[in-house]
């Protein structure tokens, strides 16, 4: 056979040879089978499957490179409590809060504290310039002196009715007088009382001082000097005791039956973070608030430093009582669609899928209600190598 001119050069000569080895090769390739990729049980004669499945179970072989990859722990059964997390803000105590009220009508002379201030029980707090304190002032003078008056007369009947010249009708009389005089001056001086000053004050004075009645910080200011007071129900100022505070937490509707008097608390304050305060449920309202439907409760702090300020927000976390839940790590937990699932190890290297139902999870790991017992063995690590 002839060659032809350029397949007599020597680079020509390598691509013929090249090409027929090439062919023998693809040849011998066709008859063995090719690499054993393209058998489909080429895996299982060799004895290289990661895993087998039988049912519903799953084995991973001896020498399964899976085997190096997963991890299983056993379920623990653990005490645990149930909490719930509720959105609660700090309030004055109503209890030791008081609005302060004028008791006469009147014209505001003097203003003796600022807002915030912090003040004593009785300690004068604003004057009021009040007619009605003058009159009142009047009225006792006047009592005074008829009792006075009243007390004379009883005193001559009686000594006349001694030496007969005085009749029974004038000494009752008399006493009757004497009866309605003291009436009426203990009227006044109990008028005179009320509005917070002494019965027994030399100098009468038109300026009537407003106290404190108990001890706290002035939390609202509503007047400013020169105001005229006309209606006896308008607030001057409001004194709130803070030594002690309460935590006022909603608790939703759907939540009531979690919620109970006595129950443990833990309070959070948002402008402490790292504050961690534990109390008690003191008070759970017997009535839903219409407007948010939810339930108020209230938990009570000592307040010494007044660090817990009205309306500083706080969480409350409710604590259930103890139970024993079965528990793993939340890594052993896998999403399926709409369900939770986990394996377990029910031979060694036997593994099969359960669903699980969660019920609380804290931290690492997660409470199960149901699908896994304690002391079961659960895949914590290469659960999803397993998965479909």
């Amino acid at each position: 056979m002839k060659l032809h001119d350029h397949e007599a050069t020597p680079l020509g000569r390598v691509f013929l040879w090249g090409g027929i080895v090439l062919g023998v090769i693809l040849m011998l390739l066709l008859v063995t089978g090719g690499f054993g990729l393209f058998s489909k049980g080429a895996a299982a004669a060799t004895g290289d499957e990661a895993m087998v499945r039988k049912g519903d179970r799953i084995i991973v072989p001896e020498h399964s490179p899976l085997r190096d990859r997963l991890a299983v722990a056993p379920a623990q059964a653990q005490g645990t409590a149930e909490k719930l997390v509720l959105p609660g803000i700090v309030e004055s105590n109503p209890a030791a809060t008081a609005v302060v009220l004028s008791p006469v009508a009147g014209r505001v002379l003097e203003i003796k504290v600022e807002l915030g201030d912090r003040v004593r029980q009785g300690q004068v707090l604003a004057v009021i310039d009040s007619p009605d304190l003058a009159q009142a002032f009047d009225d006792n003078d006047k009592a005074a002196d008829a009792l006075q008056l009243a007390n004379k007369n009883l005193e001559r009947q009686e000594g006349q009715f001694k030496l007969g010249t005085a009749s029974t009708r004038d000494l009752d009389q008399a006493r009757s007088d004497h009866t309605q005089a003291a009436s009426e001056y203990a009227r006044t001086q109990t008028r005179l009382r009320v509005l917070g000053v002494s019965p027994d004050a030399k100098t009468h004075s038109r300026g009537l001082p407003i106290t404190a009645p108990v001890s706290g910080s002035v939390t609202a200011l509503n007047i400013a000097r020169g105001n005229m007071l006309n209606d006896p129900t308008q607030p001057l100022m409001t004194v709130a005791d803070l030594s002690t505070v309460w935590v006022t937490a909603l608790a939703p509707e759907k939540d009531v039956a979690q919620v109970a008097k006595g129950q443990d608390a833990d309070v959070q304050i948002g402008a402490y973070p790292d504050k961690v305060l534990h109390g008690k449920v003191l008070f759970v309202s017997d009535v839903i608030e219409p407007d948010s439907r939810r339930n108020k409760l209230r938990i009570a702090f000592p307040n010494p430093d007044t660090a817990l300020k009205p309306n500083m927000f706080a969480t409350v976390t409710l604590l259930g009582a103890t139970q024993t839940r079965v528990t793993v790590p939340t890594s052993a937990l896998l999403m399926n669609n709409d369900r939770t699932t986990v394996f377990v190890a029910v031979e060694p290297w036997t593994f099969e899928r359960r669903t699980v139902e969660t019920q609380l999870e804290e931290g690492p790991t997660v409470a199960l209600q149901s699908g896994v017992k304690a002391g079961e063995q659960v895949v914590v690590k290469g659960g999803i190598l397993l998965n479909d």
